[in-house]
């Protein structure tokens, strides 16, 4: 739920602090762009050159640089973050929060932020328990801030009890469960076919297609970050998913997908089959390499299952289908009749005689045609941009 956010980090002046190191490399290994804020105490705590480097960017501790007078814009910091985490949260940077108090970046950053702004404190038992603390938690949470509550256990005083910060492990588990549950796919199951097939002829030869996975891989990581639970199903492809809780499932041949298909279909309310998937296969595989002949070369093939037909057939109420057609001729006609044969919700059209789109191409040009015959046709745009108009056509029928 963090590959690619844009993450602020604010770290105040607490011993708490030398934990924000590991919470920035998992922030980091999360696939978070992540810009750390520091006040000035928390410099005695931890080193800004330390998480510099653990997160490959300047960390910013000043409003103004003395040296080169640079000056370290807190409303563009505030607006460019996804997300603002303060942690460790001392009681000082709390109580400045609460009252809008900014003689600090970080805590000017804080109010120009737009984002949602998470907070875990860390101090001592009894200044974690005094009414004044708890007072400005009130206020922050009324403002709309999140707590990550404090664990109990040894603290810098000797004391043991409430007041030591989440672990960072624990924060990154909460912005993630957080983050997900607020987006518009939570809790749906989406199935999603990518790349071709290979159709073996012997060991050295198959039958293909020149698909690269491209766009089947942008609209899984795009269904991935509106909050679905993602299966891909892909053939040969050397595309990787952007989104880490994307399920990716490697398949070669049209009967190897089917089964997969098979297997996740049923609990899928989204089904998007992008595959190019081979129509037909060789009668018989030959056991070795087959030797150059001086005569021609003659293989018998039988068609393979249609699989977006199965899924078609096999459609349960509310289950939503999508296909697509690659035409090069006729290509309305084709796409429509492809439509109502394979009972699809809808059809997403592009043509190969479109400059820019098809196969192994960064860029897609598509009309959506949708079961009442709607068309919607859209210009020529990057494939994880087509990617989002596709998944805005689905959520529009999922809230039918």
């Amino acid at each position: 739920m963090l590959e690619g956010k844009n993450v602020a980090l604010g770290v105040c002046g607490s011993i708490a602090a030398y934990k924000s190191a590991l919470l920035v490399r998992l922030l980091v290994k999360s696939g978070a762009n992540v810009q750390v804020v520091m006040t000035p105490d928390a410099t005695n705590f931890i080193t800004p050159l330390t998480l510099s480097t653990l997160s490959k960017n300047p960390v910013y501790t000043d409003y103004f640089v003395a040296e080169t007078g640079e000056w370290h814009n807190h409303v563009e910091l505030g607006l460019w973050a996804d997300v603002l985490v303060i942690a460790p949260a001392s009681a000082n940077t709390l109580a400045k929060m609460a009252v809008g108090l900014t003689d600090n970046l970080l805590t000017a950053v804080y109010l120009s932020a737009k984002c949602p702004v998470y907070f875990a404190p860390a101090m001592d038992l009894d200044m974690w328990k005094h009414p004044s603390t708890t007072a400005n938690i009130d206020t922050l949470q009324s403002f709309g801030n999140i707590l990550i509550a404090p664990g109990t256990g040894e603290l810098a005083s000797g004391l043991h009890g409430e007041g030591r910060m989440a672990e960072p492990e624990e924060i990154i588990a909460f912005l993630a469960a957080d983050i997900k549950k607020k987006l518009p796919l939570v809790n749906i199951k989406a199935l999603v076919t990518a790349g071709p097939t290979y159709e073996a002829i012997d060991p050295v030869r198959f039958i293909g297609n020149h698909s690269s996975g491209k766009m089947g891989f942008a609209i899984a990581d795009e269904l991935a970050m509106l909050g679905a639970d993602v299966t891909l199903v892909s053939g040969p492809s050397a595309q990787v998913s952007k989104q880490r809780a994307v399920k990716r499932i490697n398949v070669t041949t049209a009967a190897e997908m089917l089964e997969a298909c098979q297997q996740n279909y049923t609990d899928a309310a989204v089904c998007v089959m992008s595959a190019a998937v081979a129509d037909y296969t060789p009668l018989t595989v030959a056991p070795q390499k087959i030797k150059k002949q001086d005569d021609g070369l003659t293989i018998e093939t039988k068609k393979t299952t249609d699989i977006l037909k199965f899924l078609g057939d096999n459609k349960k109420e509310g289950q939503l289908l999508v296909g697509f057609a690659l035409e090069t001729n006729n290509e309305e006609q084709n796409a429509i009749e492809k439509l109502k044969k394979k009972n699809l919700d809808f059809i997403v059209l592009n043509s190969l005689s479109d400059a820019g789109a098809g196969f192994k191409t960064d860029t897609n040009k598509i009309t959506i045609i949708d079961r009442q015959l709607q068309k919607t046709t859209f210009g020529l745009k990057s494939k994880e941009d087509v990617a989002k108009d596709i998944c805005d056509k689905i959520r529009s029928l999922l809230k039918k």
